[in-house]
Parts: structure tokens; C-alpha cells; sequence
């Protein structure tokens, strides 16, 4: 991208992202009808933009964690929780969903459209983990800066910079990012949601002294396995 086009796409995607700031109640969408402990896939209210999964596509046991990607405990936590995703990935499927809470973190939903953008090219887990690991970088960048610095995240993942920006203003293939971040918080309230990071194990909320220690977390999940005939991996540990 020449030095002309890279200052046309940063002065647009400003706009863009300073649009996904802020979140109010007026944003929510009505889903009263919906089962939020089902995956969900694409659809008008999604913005056509369905749940992100990482593991076993279709497995009877579901992890679902609403995060901000501006909390620093979800910052904290999201390498040990996408580690021991890793070692269950052939048994579970493993579901993030955005719930920024940005009363108290102004760039929150600026990084979920990213990530959002990000899955419309295949990279959602690479921006997802990508954006935590440098929380501290971004977290309190405005305007031109926050705009900058996801930009440039993308251009690390080797994102079609001009498919990004369309991407965000909701212009390309008839998603719509703002929608797919709205409906998640959502769900989110539907369930119960009430800070960040929430971990919900097959509809069941986890509290925090089971998905906060790594013994309590595998024991959780290994008996919804085994309650559902699912052998647990060999690398399961207690």
C-alpha cells in the first residue's frame, strides 16, 4: 500500500472505529427468542457474522467466555484460558463473545470491530490474541493513535487493508460488525452478564474459583465430557 493510500484508509478508518467506541443501552437487540447457549450462527441480527469457534466444530460440550478486550483481567487470564482451550480443543468448542463494557473502557468496542474485521478474513483468534498480548499499548490511544495501532495490527497479519476498512464501515458482503458486537453484549445480559471475563460451561455459569484455578476449570469440564461420552486427552492432568 503506497504512503498515499495508507493516509486515505487511516483518515477513513478513524471515523470508523471512533463509531465503535462508545456503547449504550439503545444499542441492544432484542433476544428474548434466542437460545444463548446454543451457538450462534449468522444471521440478520448477528449482522451476519456468527460465533467465532475454536476447537471441535459441533462437540456436545460448549465453553463460552463473554470478554472486554480492554479489561485487564480477561488481559490477564486469556493466555492461560486459550492454553487449556488448546489441550481440550479436540474434545470442546470454545466460543469468545464480546461484552465491552465501555463506561469503563473507552476503546473496548474500537477492539472488538478489529477483531470482528479480523474474522471476516480468517484471522479472528490471531487478532483476538493479538490485541490482549498488547493491551497496555493500545488501551488508552485516541483518535488518529487507536486508529494507527489496529491498523498497523492488521497489516501485521497480513489483512487486506482496504477489506478491513470496508469491513468495519459495514459495506462488504452485507455484514455489519456494529451489529455482531451489539448482539453478543446481548446475549451476554440475557445470560446474566455482569463483569468480565464470564465463562459459562454448557449454560452453566462457572464462578470464579473454578475458571480462575486450572484444577477446578479441567475438573468442570472433564465431567461434562464424560457426562456427554466424550473421551478426555490424554494430557489432562489434575
Amino acid at each position: 500500500m503506497s504512503n498515499k493510500s495508507w493516509i486515505i484508509f487511516a483518515v477513513l478508518t478513524i471515523g470508523l472505529l471512533a463509531s465503535l467506541v462508545m456503547f449504550s443501552d439503545s444499542s441492544r437487540v432484542d433476544v428474548s427468542k434466542i437460545d444463548q447457549t446454543n451457538i450462534q450462527t449468522a444471521n440478520s441480527q448477528d449482522g451476519n457474522i456468527g460465533d467465532h469457534i475454536y476447537g471441535k466444530t459441533g462437540s456436545k460440550v460448549t465453553l463460552i467466555e463473554y470478554g472486554d478486550f480492554q479489561c485487564p483481567a480477561c488481559g490477564k487470564e486469556n493466555p492461560r484460558i486459550m492454553a487449556l482451550v488448546e489441550q481440550y480443543k479436540d474434545q470442546l468448542q470454545f466460543v469468545f463473545r464480546n461484552f465491552p463494557l465501555t463506561t469503563l473502557h473507552a476503546n473496548a468496542k474500537a477492539a472488538a470491530g478489529a477483531s470482528e474485521a479480523a474474522g471476516l478474513q480468517g484471522k479472528y483468534w490471531e487478532m483476538h490474541d493479538k490485541i490482549y498480548a498488547a493491551q497496555s499499548d493500545w488501551s488508552d490511544l485516541i483518535d488518529s493513535k487507536r486508529t494507527d495501532y489496529f491498523a498497523n495490527a492488521a497489516k501485521e497479519l497480513s489483512l487486506d487493508l482496504t477489506k478491513f476498512n470496508a469491513d468495519l464501515a459495514g459495506t462488504t458482503n452485507s455484514t455489519s460488525i456494529t451489529a455482531k458486537i451489539n448482539y453478543d453484549y446481548s446475549l451476554g445480559k440475557q445470560a446474566g452478564v455482569d463483569s468480565t471475563p464470564s465463562f459459562f460451561l454448557n449454560g452453566k455459569k462457572l464462578e470464579t474459583t473454578v475458571w480462575g484455578n486450572d484444577t477446578a476449570f479441567k475438573t468442570a469440564i472433564d465431567i461434562e465430557l464424560t457426562k456427554a461420552g466424550i473421551a478426555l486427552p490424554v494430557t489432562t492432568t489434575k
